[in-house]
């Protein structure tokens, strides 16, 4: 059921944004994983099978996006994921990435809970401090042609509201989907904007807020 064709990856360091210079630029990146759409050009009602298959994809990708962007677990402060599937897909096929995608994030900056819970539709343990990928992954589909732009938003990985880490980057994959294909993306960040400053919420004192995701 899975078969990826390419994957791509993109990793910048943004210096400023026509303000001061930052005294660290921000590091930020993405994975993109070109696949082949089992369902293209058919309607299949059952189509969790492939959600389950993609686990390992998921988990996979999210490791080599950290290793290419050559920091540890810890530097990583926000993170997105997307898709954008082929001219012979629907929609939902780039939902099946809500999931494995999510998941395999968290879990590598250290959520730890219940993945199977939140499959059976009972919610999920949230377990640990701040520090553990406590928040939900922001995440954005399309469908669309070889080559197309999609911007996947981020934000902070322990707290939804923190304004400063709303961001969002764009992927594309040259040459791809095919329209018998889907892409699948995730995106990581280590830092706010670089010229943050509309104030909210800020990364410091998440703490204070608990249960606020």
């Amino acid at each position: 059921m899975i078969e990826i064709r390419r994957t791509h990856t993109h990793v910048e360091d943004i210096f400023h944004e026509f303000g001061p210079v930052a005294a660290q630029p921000l590091k930020r990146g993405f994975i993109a994983a070109v696949l082949t759409n089992p369902f293209a050009g058919r309607y299949v009602a059952d189509i969790l099978p492939m959600m389950e298959a993609l686990n390992a994809v998921g988990t996979q990708m999210a490791h080599q996006l950290l290793a290419a962007m050559a920091v540890p677990a810890e530097r990583i402060e926000s993170y997105g994921k997307g898709a954008i599937v082929g001219a012979a897909g629907e929609l939902e096929h780039g939902a099946l990435w809500h999931v494995p995608g999510g998941y395999a994030m968290r879990e590598l900056l250290g959520w730890s809970g219940d993945r199977a819970a939140y499959m059976a539709g009972k919610g999920e343990a949230k377990t640990g401090q701040p520090g553990n990928a406590l928040s939900i992954v922001p995440s954005t589909k399309k469908v669309g042609p070889p080559g197309c732009a999609l911007d996947v938003p981020l934000t902070h990985i322990n707290a939804s509201y923190v304004r400063s880490h709303f961001d969002a980057i764009e992927a594309r994959v040259p040459g791809g989907p095919l329209a018998d294909e889907v892409v699948y993306l995730l995106a990581m960040s280590c830092g706010p904007r670089v010229h943050a400053r509309v104030g909210g919420l800020k990364a410091n004192e998440i703490s204070k807020w608990d249960g606020l995701r």
